[in-house]
């Protein structure tokens, strides 16, 4: 579904992403792991359209998306759960998830969308008419997820989703990431903190080291392999 080719992306004079290519079938959920600084959201804000890439191509279906704007790559099919969440803290529950179908116009489909969203995060329904800014860590997670899903995407990315949770939540979220990929077939994208836990869920695992890629596999051989073990999953 997704091919990235050769990706390199600066910032300013410094490099960022050093040619690095990977794929990503259709229905998989795949992790990117690796230290801070190694890359891993600036793959994802380049893929949205968040950053332009250097040189190189971002395949999507097998169409070059490479510096398209970020609301022609949603119009694709792509969503983007960013690091940190970002919800809209003074809008509500309900208005952040209706400024995710901001390009849907079929109203019907939109109303579906919404019904499964709070069927999947049914706290959200609870708080529909709260501010988002009121919400806990995990709530807004979720209400980010539900945002990312109302604009329908085939391809969904999500970035450090268990950032600043309760343990007992980070379960719960995880759960829900499987359960999206399982019952809407959305090919997943994960970029995760927490290497065992993203390892677990996800079927295939690239590595990444200061913008390379060092290290790829089906994601049950890199939970065994002793340079994974050592360097993220203390062991």
């Amino acid at each position: 579904m997704l091919e990235i080719k050769n990706l390199s992306v600066s910032y300013g004079a410094i490099n960022a992403l050093h040619g690095i290519s990977l794929q990503i079938k259709d229905g998989d959920i795949v992790t990117l792991i690796g230290a801070n600084g190694a890359g891993k959201t600036t793959t994802l804000k380049t893929i949205s359209g968040l950053l332009k890439s250097r040189s190189g191509e971002i395949l999507f279906n097998g169409r070059n998306i490479a510096n398209l704007k970020p609301h022609e790559i949603v119009k694709l099919g792509i969503s983007h759960v960013p690091e940190g969440r970002m919800v809209f803290a003074n809008l509500t529950v309900r208005e952040n998830l209706a400024l995710g179908a901001y390009l849907q116009r079929d109203k019907t489909a939109v109303r579906a969308e919404l019904d499964f969203v709070f069927a999947m995060f049914p706290r959200l329904k609870e708080r529909e008419s709260q501010t988002a800014g009121t919400l806990s860590g995990g709530e807004q997670q979720m209400l980010a997820i539900g945002r990312a899903l109302m604009s329908r995407p085939k391809f969904l990315m999500m970035d450090e989703p268990s950032l600043g949770i309760a343990p007992l939540l980070v379960k719960t979220i995880f759960e829900k990431i499987v359960e999206i990929n399982r019952e809407r077939r959305i090919t997943i994208l994960l970029v995760e903190q927490n290497a065992n836990l993203a390892l677990e869920i996800s079927h295939f695992g690239y590595v990444l080291e200061t913008g390379r890629v060092i290290l790829q596999d089906q994601s049950a051989a890199l939970r065994q392999n002793p340079q994974v073990k050592s360097a993220y999953l203390g062991g």
